[in-house]
This record gives C-alpha cells, sequence and structure tokens, in this order.
C-alpha cells in the first residue's frame, strides 16, 4: 500500500486537523501543497493575464498556462487543441448540450441517459429534450443499479442521437461498461457525452481508446484546484460548432457587422480565463501521474474492502453498492436519515458526505431519501477505515437507544 504517513505531510490540512478523518475524496479532494505552491508562484512572481501582453511575465504567464493545457492533453491522450477549460464539469456539461445539442437535436430524436447519473450529466439533457420535443430515455439498471450492455442495447434504435453517461456513478461507485456503449453508439451513428468527474481520480482515462466524442471533469476531485473543469471534445466536431459565449480574447476579427472566432479551444474561452486555477490543475495532474492508477486503485480498494467487510457485521448497516470497483460506499443506519447519522460521525471528526449527492434519480431507485457515502483515497489508511466502522457501531448504538428512550 502506500506510504499514507509519507503522504499526508503533502497535505497542509492535516497539519491544522490531525485527527481528521476525511472519507469525502468523492465529492473534492483535499490539495495537496504543491498545488498550492504553483498557483502561489502564479499570483506572487508573475501573475498578469495569458494571451494578450508583449511583455516578459505575460509570456511566462502564457507559457505556463499552455504546458498546462499540454500536460492534462497527455493526461487523457488527447491532442492540445481539444482540452478546453470551464468552471467545473458541470460547466463543461451544460456546454455541449447548449452547443452540440442546440445545433444538432431535433423533434423526435433520442437522448439516452440513465438514473445512475449526476444532475449535470442529465439536466442539461432533460431542459433540452423539453424545449426540442426530443425524447429523453433512460437505460433499465439491473437488479444492483447498474448499467449493462445489453439493457443499453435494449433501448438503442436509429433515432437515438446522443448517449449521456456517467463513466463511474458518484454514489454507487460502479464502472459503466463504457467503451462497448461508445462502440455500440457508434455503429448508430450518435454521440456519446462521459462525465468521468469520478473516473479521473481512481482511472486512467483514455480519450482515444475509448473513441469518445466528448468527456468532462472537474479539478477539485483530482488533488487539483476548485474552480477549474476540463470539457475534451473531438477536433473534427468541434470545429463545426459556435461558441456558446462571445467577448474578449474567443474572436479573431470583429467589424461592424459580423466577428470571426479563433480556432479550437480558444473560441469556447471567453475572458480572462482561471489562470492560476488551471496552472495548479497542470501540477496536479504531475502529482497524481507519480503515484500511478495502478497504486491508487489497489491502495483505495483494499482500504474500502477492508472496511466494507467489518461495516457489513453491524446490525442496522444498509449497504447498498457492496461490489462497486471504486473506493466508494453507500450505506444508511436503518431508519435513520442520513443528514441525522452524519452528526455522529461529524463529532468523531469523520467527514462524510450526506445526502442525494446531486443524484436524485439513483437515491429515488434505492427507495431512499439519501445515503451516507464514504470515499477512500490516497491519503487515508487502515486506522481511518477503522474509526469510520468504530463510528458506524456507535451511531447505530447511539440510535437504537434514541428509539428506545423515545418509546419509553
Amino acid at each position: 500500500m502506500l506510504d499514507v504517513n509519507k503522504i499526508r505531510k503533502m497535505f497542509p490540512i492535516y497539519d491544522k486537523n490531525p485527527d481528521l478523518v476525511y472519507l469525502d475524496s468523492c465529492a473534492t479532494s483535499l490539495k495537496p501543497q504543491r498545488t498550492l505552491v504553483k498557483m502561489e508562484e502564479y499570483y506572487t512572481q508573475y501573475g498578469v493575464n495569458v494571451h494578450r501582453g508583449v511583455y516578459k511575465l505575460s509570456y511566462k504567464a502564457s507559457d505556463e498556462y499552455d504546458i498546462a493545457r499540454e500536460k492534462i492533453a497527455r493526461f487523457i491522450n488527447s491532442n492540445f487543441e481539444e482540452v478546453i477549460f470551464t468552471k467545473n464539469a458541470s460547466n463543461a456539461l451544460n456546454l455541449i448540450a447548449l452547443t452540440y445539442g442546440e445545433k444538432y437535436l431535433q423533434e423526435g430524436d433520442v437522448v439516452i441517459t440513465s438514473e445512475l447519473e449526476h444532475h449535470s450529466s442529465v439536466l442539461p439533457w432533460m431542459r433540452l429534450c423539453q424545449k426540442k420535443k426530443a425524447i429523453l430515455k433512460y437505460i433499465p439498471l439491473n437488479e444492483e443499479g447498474r448499467i449493462t450492455v445489453d439493457s443499453f442495447k435494449s433501448i438503442l434504435s436509429d433515432k437515438v442521437k446522443v448517449v449521456a453517461l456517467t463513466y463511474v456513478s458518484n454514489v454507487m461507485g460502479y464502472i459503466t461498461p463504457i467503451e462497448k456503449i461508445i462502440k455500440l453508439a457508434h455503429e448508430n451513428k450518435a454521440v456519446v457525452i462521459v462525465d468521468a468527474a469520478q473516473a479521473v481520480t481512481h482511472m486512467k482515462v483514455d480519450v482515444k481508446a475509448l473513441d469518445v466524442d466528448f468527456l468532462a471533469f472537474s479539478g477539485h476531485k483530482m488533488l487539483g484546484p476548485m474552480g477549474i473543469g476540463v470539457l475534451y471534445g473531438k477536433a473534427k466536431i468541434l470545429n463545426k460548432l459556435d461558441p456558446l459565449e462571445y467577448g474578449g480574447d474567443m474572436n479573431e476579427e470583429v467589424t461592424l457587422n459580423d466577428v470571426k472566432v479563433k480556432d479550437i479551444p480558444y473560441r469556447f474561452e471567453v475572458g480572462t480565463p482561471a489562470i492560476a486555477e488551471v496552472i495548479g490543475l497542470g501540477e496536479a495532474v504531475d502529482i497524481l501521474s507519480g503515484f500511478g492508477f495502478d497504486a491508487i486503485h489497489e491502495h483505495t480498494m483494499k482500504l474500502k474492502e477492508y472496511a466494507l467487510e467489518k461495516l457489513k457485521k453491524i446490525k442496522g448497516i444498509i449497504i447498498y453498492n457492496e461490489t462497486a470497483e471504486t473506493p466508494i460506499i453507500s450505506f444508511n443506519i436503518e431508519g435513520v436519515h442520513p443528514h441525522d447519522a452524519a452528526t455522529i460521525f461529524d463529532n468523531k471528526d469523520v467527514a462524510l458526505r450526506a445526502g442525494h449527492h446531486c443524484a436524485q434519480l439513483i437515491t429515488k431507485w434505492l427507495k431512499t431519501t439519501g445515503t451516507l457515502r464514504g470515499s477512500f483515497y490516497i491519503y487515508n489508511d487502515l486506522h481511518d477505515a477503522d474509526v469510520f466502522v468504530q463510528t458506524a457501531k456507535e451511531a447505530v448504538e447511539f440510535f437504537n437507544r434514541f428509539v428506545g428512550e423515545k418509546n419509553e
């Protein structure tokens, strides 16, 4: 397993919170010092705008910004011009719906999605289908709540024009068989948009190997800063799309009656970008690549399986995703609202997420208002897992006593 003592020294949050058991990495990862230092360097040493000035500081800023885009392109095995910077993954997924979808989706066309989706993956297409009088279809989930190739085939038809799916569910932790789905969709001449916000933190994502048309993820879930996301798109498709927004730095020439927009990716990046955040994300990509995804997966899955086996022995715990291939555990305490249960964990400095996780469709499919969700990452260890399980046991005992006293 990874050397967690050494890794934690990379994260300054542990300096002031030595007892923290952080199990909410699925929502947002902790930030390593290297990422923060790289951003501070920008603001303190050359903090000016990019691609505008003709002086040394601006050249430096532009170089660092472009280097970060190159790093991210290599990280997902794409070309430089196919990486578009956005505010976050939600912004990226909306951008595709409002450009590609707005241009090409017609009345009667079908968009395929699933109940496993984060709201950012499904809602833009839901609204667009309503506007365009297109049809939104959901892949039937199997008894575990998984997407299967067969279930995808069952609703595939020549009317399907768009497939918008998660790579890894943020509630269930399941990996979608996305490569096979993409192949089937392309044989049907449909375009595929993948929400990879959970995938990029746990596994190597190769857009060329997948042959995916569009793919989105956020920096803050992968050791990077808040406020920066990435949209990958195939150049041959992006080149046919008009910008969603107009303004500074996305245009080549402006006349009284027209505008000539820049080539990709710049036509989709209006105004002053989040420069420090882009540079910070470039550094985060280096850190992740240094660990290696095989090591990350082995470490986090050992922790998850260790905790899961102990959690399963506690009477009163409901676990929803025992077979997940990623280190996410979604569970509840029987008869207890997840928000109430989360306060017990917080009292023990265990940071869990509680609620519907911006994925109400799957929590409704599970017939619950929400879940508790623990997610392990590189800075977690067996002690964290033990504290997590012990706190779950104490929470069950507390609420059992509470109910008993209430009934008396």
